[in-house]
This record gives structure tokens, sequence and C-alpha cells, in this order.
């Protein structure tokens, strides 16, 4: 696509801004903005005209339905479609479309995941128009994002509480940012997710009962080659992968999607796209979008995307960066300029951060849970599961002498000569990278490393909009008790002892380490490794008090969303275990009984004729074994999975899959993988890591 196609594509299946100037009164269109950029609610009448102008373009588009467009608790999106049509008692039908259809919809609460919210004879929901988040088209279906609603008022979905963090945040920030006599109209989120994703053959994925319906590989022996020579990350791209990325480009750019960077990833097939930043909710609509368009765009070129946070063993996980930032009419305010240590706005509000990661490492840690992102952290290039906050090495010294109550320059960047005249001296970064590291501070932003790549970051930006929120009001009224003192003074004490007193989770190095697990314990930081030890914070005293002290989330509905995590943790592995008894005696048993048989009449023969064939009985006798074996542990697996179906409380079924079922699922696998090695390739009845990780 040549630039001036790109140009004339971008955001075409978008409503936008140019969209609404052009086909509005520009009365109508000026308070439809006043809406959007100040977070005001809209009038019906005004509504009416938006509608009919939509869908006038709509039409044109070639749409013939439309769509509320959701985001169920369950983390993907939802839609049901209506056409346009109504129907005029001739035979004649108007493509109609009202204000109260754009702004109010209905749904089925109660067929989603809602914790307890709604009951089955409490059906009904209702889905909401979000203006911020510009209509699209889809499939011939024009989508209205909303946020999703009971019909008691609790949020059934991740964007209301997000929304509601956004507005929190916004109000203190101003509050912050008046103090030093600055009264900026919008205070918003950043935010740039940055996507990981793998892509294997698709008749390997359709052969894999294990990848087709729990997303990752429950058995697989490790593969020949993996990811040790380095050799993926950055190479070549296969010209059906460059394709397929060509594709995706022009569709993503046709919704306005900003894609930016594409390129592989560390391990075999592994690969990532990275868009240019947007405001916070927008953002994470887009990638949404993205995730959608990945997986149906990849069906063109005969391959099947994998977005689940560990889809093979022995290589890297897919992780989804969060890179965050707080902006105030377009000034970034995470942005430290060349004298970070002297600009005391910056260091406020790094102060802010560092404290915010520090008194809710736990929700932060809750807010990435999942039973998939569990086989990831921690290993192969992902965090751990231990939060902590990297600040390099410009900004830390400075924290280290505020401190101290001393002064400190920034590190400045050094040139970099590279001893070859035809080569340009290059400036080198004030600070490393730390690719261990949770949430870490990457020139103007924070990268919170620990989300999983098929995750929702509504979650973690929620957490992490109202923990900063909660740190901008407590400044705000540490001033306030202190109006008689110099503001300046007051400032950088609140500064010196928000560093002193959250200093524990500031930590620039490996976070790998055995040393660091155990120096992380002496400073008493959380290391709550699996989901069933982290989804208890949610519902934590504290954790109630800030979401409904901002009116982000009652506790009624953190305790949904508790119930809600619970049961997808549980109904997760139930499905895994249930694939793996699967598997194993449909296809595994079945072909090591068939394997060992053609051994054994080998031996046979052989026999016959006075030969030992020593390496043909050491066979029969390995795989009968082992197919006991297998056996064996499908059944105990099985068991062990029907009791914990059993339990009731979600707290402790959880803990049953996790410390119970889960171990019994591993030693299976150990048990199958083991004859993947020594079985004859032909015999086996599924692609192998070999097979799926190197193609041409």
């Amino acid at each position: 696509m040549t630039q001036d196609k790109v140009s004339e594509v971008y955001g075409s299946l978008v409503f936008t801004d140019a969209d609404m100037r052009k086909r509005l009164p520009k009365p109508t269109y000026q308070e439809l903005r006043r809406v959007i950029k100040e977070n005001k609610p809209i009038d019906l009448d005004i509504a009416n005209e938006v509608a009919h102008a939509m869908k006038e373009w709509a039409l044109e588009k070639g749409a013939t339905h439309f769509t509320h467009w959701f985001q169920p608790l369950n983390g993907i999106t939802s839609e049901k479609h209506d056409s346009f049509i109504t129907p005029q008692g001739d035979g004649e039908v108007l493509m109609a479309f009202s204000g109260k259809e754009l702004v109010q919809g209905e749904s089925d609460a109660s067929s989603f995941p809602n914790g307890g919210l709604r009951a089955t004879f409490e059906a009904r929901g209702y889905t909401v128009w979000d203006p911020i988040t510009p209509p699209f088209i889809k499939d011939e279906v024009l989508c209205i994002p909303t946020a999703f609603i009971s019909y008691t008022g609790e949020a059934l979905d991740k964007k209301t509480p997000l929304l509601r963090s956004e507005v929190a945040l916004e109000k203190q920030a101003k509050r912050v940012l008046a103090l030093f006599g600055w009264n900026p109209k919008r205070v918003i989120t950043n935010v740039g997710p940055e996507q990981e994703y793998f892509l294997i053959k698709e008749s390997d994925f359709e052969a894999r009962t294990d990848l087709r319906l729990t997303g990752r590989t429950l058995f697989g022996a490790p593969p020949s080659k993996g990811q040790e020579l380095e050799e993926h990350y950055f190479g070549a791209i296969r010209p059906s992968v460059n394709a397929f990325m060509k594709e995706l480009d022009d569709e993503l750019w046709r919704l306005a999607i900003p894609a930016k960077t594409k390129h592989n990833e560390v391990a075999p097939c592994q690969h990532e796209l990275a868009p240019i930043y947007e405001a916070g909710s927008l953002a994470i609509d887009d990638n949404l979008l993205t995730m959608e368009k990945l997986k149906l765009l990849a069906t063109n070129y005969g391959l099947a995307c994998l977005e689940h946070e560990r889809p093979f063993e022995y290589v890297n996980g897919s992780g989804k960066h969060d890179n965050w930032s707080l902006s105030a009419d377009g000034r970034n305010l995470l942005e430290p300029g060349p004298h970070p240590e002297d600009n005391l706005q910056f260091l406020l509000f790094l102060a802010f951060l560092v404290a915010a990661v520090d008194e809710h490492a736990d929700l932060m840690r809750m807010s990435v849970a999942s039973a998939g992102n569990d086989h990831r952290l921690g290993a192969n290039e992902a965090p751990p599961a231990i939060v902590s906050v990297f600040l390099g090495d410009a900004l830390t010294p400075v924290v280290e002498a505020l401190i101290r109550k001393e002064h400190a320059e920034a590190h400045e960047g050094e040139i970099m000569e590279l001893g070859v005249p035809a080569l340009p001296d290059i400036l080198r970064d004030n600070t490393d990278r730390n690719r261990t590291s949770p949430f870490a501070f990457t020139g103007n932003k924070f990268e919170f490393r620990m989300c999983g790549s098929q995750q929702n970051l509504s979650d973690p930006n929620t957490v992490l909009n109202t923990a900063v929120a909660e740190q901008c009001e407590r400044f705000c009224d540490y001033v306030e008790a202190r109006k008689d003192e110099d503001f300046i003074v007051v400032a950088m004490r609140f500064i010196r002892h928000t560093f002193r007193d959250h200093r524990r989770i500031i930590f620039d190095g490996n976070g790998y380490s055995a040393e660091w697990e155990a120096e992380a314990e002496r400073r008493g930081l959380p290391n709550l490794k699996t989901t069933p030890d982290a989804l208890p914070a949610l519902i934590s005293e504290k954790s109630i008090a800030m979401f409904e002290k901002y009116h982000v989330l009652s506790e009624a509905e953190l305790h949904a969303r508790y119930v809600a995590k619970a049961e997808q943790y549980a109904k997760l592995i139930n499905i895994e275990a249930n694939v793996m008894v699967h598997m194993a005696n449909h296809l595994y048993i079945p072909a090591l009984v068939s394997y060992s048989g053609d051994l054994a009449t080998t031996v046979a023969t052989k026999a016959e004729l006075g030969i030992a064939a020593k390496a043909e009985r050491d066979l029969v006798a390995r795989i009968t074994e082992g197919t006991t074996s297998v056996y064996q542990l499908a059944q105990d697996l099985d068991a062990k999975n029907a009791d914990a179906r059993t339990i009731a409380d979600p707290t402790e079924r959880d803990r049953a899959y996790c410390d119970v079922v889960l171990p019994a699922m591993n030693t299976l696998r150990a048990a199958v993988d083991e004859m993947e090695t020594i079985c004859s390739k032909d015999c086996w009845p599924v692609p192998s890591y070999n097979d799926m990780l190197f193609y041409v």
C-alpha cells in the first residue's frame, strides 16, 4: 500500500471527528465534542442527531446492522447484531437508527460471568454508549463501543471500572496540578500495548486437540532445537507471515488503530505488534480489536494465531507490555526533562507511582493473575511474580540522594565513538533496560511487563489509575494541612518521605535470581506465585476501601469479580484436565499399544529366525511400562479433577485445582512426553514441537 493509499484508507471504517464535523450541524458537533473532551453526559436530542448521521455514514460504507460492542468479565468482547430495517406495513422498509438505540441497549446479564450479581431469573442488563471511543464498522456491522451494567446498576464488564478510574485519576491529578498554578482542561492516561503472539500452520493447530480447546500444548517433548541460537529475534520474516502482517496492518489502519512496529520475537514462530500510544480506554479497545483481527486474518494464510501466554513449554511465553503514562493537555507528566533532579512536578508524579505500586503490589499482581499467565511469569524473559519498580541509572541516584537529603545530578547520556569513521557517533541512553523488572521506568513512561498476552488491559490499568489517584489526593491533603509553609519545601519533604517509605519496592537488579527472591522476602514484598495466591487481594479491606472511596468498584462488584475470576481459573484448568484425559485415552494410549504391538510382532518374527532383537525387546518393555503408567496417571487425574469439581467454595476449589489437579496434570504430561521421545514419528498421533515450531 502506497503512502497516498495509507492516508486515504486510514480510519476509513471509523466514524471519526472529521466525519462528525462534516455530517453534524455545527452546534450539535460542538456539543458532542464538549461531551467527549469534558466527559459530560449527552442530551437525547443531541444523541438523535448523532445517531442519524452515524447511520447514514454506516450505510454508505455498506453496513446493514449495528451492535453494542462491550467487554464482559470473561475478558473478550461481545456483540449482538440488529439490522437498521424498520418495516412500514406496505412491503417497504426504512433504514432507521434512533438516539435511544445509540445510547442504550439491552442484553442478557445472567448469561455472562457476573460473580453472582445476576441470577438466571434476573436476566436484564444494559449496554451504554461510550462516546470516548469512536464507532467503527466491522464485517458490515456498525460497532458502538459501550459499557455493560446490570439492571440494578452494577458494572458487569471491564470497561466501566476503567472509565471510573480514569475519572478519579483526572480529578485528583487536576488538584495536584492546580497547586502548581496549572488548570488543564483534561488529564488522561496514555497506553501503548505491545502484543506478542505465535503463528503456526493451521493444519498443525487443527491436529492438536489441546491447542484447539485450550490454546496451549498440554503435551509435547522438548524440541531438538529451541531458541538457544537467538536467531529468530528480529530475523527475516517468513513470506507467508509477512503477507499476513501486511494485511493485518491494512485492516488495523482502516480502523484507525495506529499499528507501528512488527517483528519476529525471541521464540520460534513468535511475533510482536506494537502501536503508537493512544488515550487509555481507546488504546485498550483497539488492542482487543487487534487481538480479534490477529486470529481471523491468520486463517487467510493457512496459519493459526496463538494468543495464550504459554502455548509451548521450553521457549518464551507471550506477554502484553502495558506502557503507561499520564498527560495533561497533551503534556507528558512523566517526562523528566534534562534535569529531573530539579523537576519538582516530575519527581512528585514519580513518587506517586512508586508509592502506588508498593502499597498495592498485591493488587497489581492480582490484576494480571490467570491460569495462563501463571505458566509464564518468572521464566524465559517474563518478569517474576514479585512486583518491583525499576528506575535505572538516571533516576535511582536522584532518589537515593533525596532520601539522604542531598542533591544529586541525574546521570547524563554519553557519546559513544564506534571507531569506524563512516559510522556516526551515537548518544547512549542515560539508563539501560531491565527485562526482568515487572514495572520499569523507560524514559518517560512506566512499562508494566507482567500482563499476559491474551489479557484485557482494563484490569491492571483500573488498579494503577485508582492507586495513583489515591496518592494524588494524599499529597493534596498533605499540602492542605501545611498551607502556612512554603509549597516547594512541603512538596520536597513529601517526595523525600515517600521515596524513603517505599524504598523497598525499588530494585534495579536481576529479578530472576534466587538472591532477589530472598531479598524481596526480607523487604516484606509479596511473592504471589499463583492465581489462587493473588486473587484474595481483590477483596481485602484495603482494596475495598480504596475502590469504594473513588467510586470505581463497590464491595459487591469487587466480590463479584473475585468469584468470576476464581470460577474462570477453575473452569480453565478443569477443561485442560478433561482434554488431557481425553488425549491420553483416545490418542496416546492407542498409539502406544499399536506401536508396541508392531514391535512385539517384529520381535516374534526375528525370534523365529534366531535373531535376538535386543533393541526391539527393550523398546517393547519400556513402551508397555510407559503405557501402563500413562493409563494409571490419566485415571488418577480424572478422579482428582472430578473431586475438585464438587467443591462449592470458589477459594477452596481454586486451591484444589492449583495444589492437586495441576501437579497431576504435570505428572501425566511427563509420562506421555517420555513416550514421545522413544516412539516412531510415524506412530505419534499429533504434530511434535519440532514440526510446529519450525516450518517453512
